[in-house]
């Protein structure tokens, strides 16, 4: 676990990730399916986040299905038209779930301070938030797609901070990437980068044992 500024600084928001920390995914089927194609794991997902592919569906730009495409285009010449489409709709359509240890940890914390997610996400954020029951888990969402900017850029900090209705100085960022951490405090908030449930108990012990 490495934090940043936590326990020598206070702090009146919490503004938290969501992928990785509060959803994790299930690649297994994707990876399955590469294995079959001859490709080795994880070959799609790094087609599918290079920031060429990735940025314009996490702007708002594109769709889930736009961008199920361009992975198809990406992989073409290695595997066939009909399983690079498959490769792409399977990593667009992992099965999801949300870590109900992190969830409760958070819903606590929102009785004592604004929670904000802040998220590179697609413009079905809405709806997955609904599918696992997280609609009302947070005072506000600042989605990537709908903001038309993703972490690391400041705007999406600032946007974060003005929603919480906190100054930037007050909030604490909770990331399991740590670029996306590091950006956080260069804007003069307090990081956490997130490995497991224990960081975020620890570093919100003071609010949370009540």
């Amino acid at each position: 676990m490495t934090v940043f500024r936590v326990s020598s600084r206070p702090f009146d928001a919490v503004l938290c990730d969501l992928d990785n920390v509060i959803r994790f995914y299930d690649t297994a089927p994707l990876a399955e399916l590469e294995r079959a194609a001859g490709l080795v794991e994880g070959a799609t997902a790094r087609v599918a986040f290079a920031p060429e592919v990735d940025l314009p569906l996490l702007r708002g730009q594109i769709s889930k299905e736009e961008w199920v495409g361009v992975i198809a285009s990406a992989l073409a010449g290695r595997v066939s038209p009909t399983c690079a489409y498959e490769l792409g709709r399977a990593l667009a359509d992992a099965p999801f779930w949300a870590d109900e240890a992190v969830v409760a940890l958070l819903r606590r914390v929102r009785r004592h301070m604004p929670l904000v997610l802040v998220t590179n996400a697609t413009l079905e954020l809405e709806r997955d938030l609904e599918s696992m029951g997280l609609a009302d888990l947070a005072d506000h969402v600042v989605s990537s797609a709908r903001v038309g900017v993703a972490k690391p850029d400041r705007v999406i900090y600032e946007i974060a901070a003005e929603r919480a209705g906190v100054p930037a100085a007050r909030c604490l960022f909770i990331d399991d990437r740590l670029e996306n951490v590091e950006a956080a405090i260069a804007l003069g908030m307090s990081g956490l980068h997130y490995h497991q449930p224990a960081d975020l108990q620890k570093s919100l012990s003071f609010l949370i044992d009540d």
